[in-house]
């Protein structure tokens, strides 16, 4: 695997086209070490006093010099500001208009009379984590089964078959990921077999009347309905008290109490086991597009031949893919495109190797996973700031700040104050029980400066609250980040959380705690 590393004079000259936003010079009044000194000396002061604990700090002009710093070589832990390393290293790989294929692909042929498709067949998941993605903004199962409906497939039989095109169709926690975090909200099982991210959504309303069950208006994905129980009854006024738990056939029971007066109420859930789920979602998409299913073994013998492929669905873009996975953190996502670009296995090693050769240095960074949900991870403030100044003038780097979240959206929406634009800030952020990091590029109208801000210890909270603080101190005034004259596609995966009806005012979950943020 080759990766676009060495800088050449033309491309740091591309770094400042793209970085710089007015003057030539980083020496200019809000880029000067100086000013900048005397900001952060006082910042810093405070900072360190109301979130005690490891700091690490590095501020640099767009050629990646230090304009000041603490502990800049320091190695801490960066939480999900990782997934900046992680779309970085998937577009030196793949490019940014890379697609992920999710198929239907067979052996055999079709019997005309009857539309019966007589040979093997199966799905065909790679990872694709917009796949099903609800109120419609990815590709669906039921697209696929469109497709066989227009091809003149009316039959199919046999148990369903998963494959990968590059392996199993499994999903795992990533072996990196601890075992506190593994099945959480944010943390669901990862692999090809990928459904609607692996999680569930199930919406309940009150029964018409006191004492009747409670109602299930809506699944997400779509489809599972199946695989749900509802045993809640309605009671009077609107308190509620639901609780989501496993059947053990791997569907999900609603039980305990919602107020006749309530709000539709929505509870969510990891699905541990997303065969079951595919399942379900595929059987209801061939009834809806008009095939019938026959999950019984096979009584006719197969026909042999060269597979085909039978239906195909792609994801949008990778540029779209990664962008939508920064804005929300999304863990999964974060692991399915290192695993796309670096394989299943020895992935996070060549992510390790590919920051490496950017940067120029095998010093202060190692990275055990794609996502920064492994307390081993590491990475020193300096090399992240040489990072976001190099990473822009390679062959992948086009319009790479654009690819983070903007002040106010996403993860920084509570960095929505004291800019006068959005786009001034475009940055990752990072959280865990014991870490709040910051990293990514301030515009200001003299040059835009780059910003890593790592602190490990007992308060993130407070740690986040002055990182929030130096940015718009420093950004009063800034300008947006501008944009190459190709803009990034976008697309609509979800919200800066995870999106619901208008009708629906609250979140019920199993666990909503997502660390990672």
């Amino acid at each position: 695997m080759v990766f676009s590393s060495r800088l050449s004079r033309s491309g740091r000259l591309a770094c400042f086209a793209v970085l710089l936003l007015g003057s030539a010079s980083s020496a200019g009044a809000q880029t000067d070490a100086r000013w900048l000194s005397e900001r952060m000396a006082d910042w810093y002061e405070t900072a360190s006093r109301r979130a005690p604990g490891q700091w690490g700090i590095a501020i640099g002009d767009p050629s990646g010099r230090i304009l000041w710093s603490v502990n800049p070589r320091y190695p801490l832990v960066p939480a999900s500001t990782v997934k900046l390393f992680t779309t970085g290293f998937a577009r030196s790989v793949l490019g940014g208009t890379a697609r992920r294929a999710t198929r239907v692909v067979g052996s055999g042929e079709l019997d005309l009379d009857s539309g019966e498709w007589i040979g093997s067949w199966a799905l065909e998941l790679n990872g694709d984590p917009s796949l099903e993605r609800a109120q419609g903004s990815g590709p669906t199962l039921y697209d696929l089964a469109l497709q066989l409906a227009s091809g003149g497939i009316r039959k199919l039989s046999g148990p369903l078959q998963v494959q990968s095109a590059d392996g199993p169709a499994n999903a795992i926690y990533p072996a990196a990921w601890s075992e506190r975090h593994r099945g959480r909200l944010f943390a669901p099982p990862v692999g090809p077999l990928t459904v609607h991210e692996n999680i569930v959504w199930l919406t309940v309303r009150p029964g018409a009347k006191v004492g009747y069950r409670a109602r299930l208006v809506e699944t997400a994905p779509s489809g599972i309905t199946s695989l749900v129980t509802v045993s809640a009854t309605t009671r009077s006024g609107r308190r509620s008290r639901l609780r989501m738990s496993k059947r053990a056939d791997g569907g999900w029971l609603v039980s305990g109490t919602i107020g006749v007066r309530a709000a539709p109420r929505r509870l969510t859930a990891v699905a541990s086991d997303p065969k079951i789920v595919l399942n379900a979602v595929w059987g209801s998409a061939l009834t809806r597009a008009g095939i019938s299913w026959n999950r019984a073994p096979r009584k006719r013998v197969p026909a042999e031949g060269a597979a085909q492929i039978l239906a195909e669905v792609a994801s949008p873009p990778l540029d779209s893919l990664a962008s939508e996975i920064n804005r929300r953190s999304l863990n999964l996502g974060a692991e399915l495109l290192l695993q796309w670009a670096g394989g299943r296995t020895g992935a996070s090693q060549r992510l390790t190797d590919h920051v490496h050769q950017v940067i120029g240095s095998t010093d202060g960074v190692y990275l055990a996973d794609g996502s920064g949900l492994s307390s081993d991870d590491r990475v020193m403030p300096a090399a992240f700031v040489s990072y976001l100044a190099k990473f822009p003038g390679t062959a992948a780097g086009h319009n790479f700040p654009q690819l983070l979240p903007a002040n106010g959206t996403g993860t920084l929406r509570r960095l929505n104050t004291g800019f006068p634009a959005e786009g001034v800030v475009r940055a990752k952020t990072g959280t865990l029980s014991q870490v709040s990091t910051v990293v990514g590029y301030l515009g200001l109208p003299e040059g835009t400066l780059l910003v890593s801000l790592m602190y490990n210890g007992p308060r993130p909270w407070s740690a986040r609250q002055e990182q929030w603080k130096l940015f718009r101190e420093l950004g009063a005034n800034g300008v947006v980040i501008p944009a190459d004259s190709v803009a990034i596609p976008p697309v609509q995966m979800g919200g800066d959380e995870s999106p619901r009806p208008a009708w629906v005012p609250e979140l019920v979950a199993t666990d909503s705690t997502a660390e990672d943020r």
